[in-house]
């Protein structure tokens, strides 16, 4: 049996904010999506603001980098 992810509440709006004003999508924020992704009660808002954010990646509008916070 896998074990359940939960999401710290805000969590999904405070990685939007980073990414928004560093342009970085770090590692933590890599796991934090993935935990979004996986939990079920994640509203359809949520899930949309998500593919924009994988979107702006594939495009190269965002920068994603190995470190674990985001560079200023």
């Amino acid at each position: 049996m896998l074990p359940k992810v939960q999401l710290l509440p805000g969590a999904i709006s405070e990685i939007l904010v980073s990414v928004r004003e560093t342009g970085v999508l770090t590692r933590s924020d890599c796991y934090g999506l993935m935990a979004a992704s996986l939990d079920d009660s994640v509203t359809e808002q949520d899930r949309r603001s998500i593919n924009r954010l994988i979107r702006s990646v594939c495009r190269g509008k965002v920068q994603m980098i190995d470190d674990l916070t985001p560079r200023s």
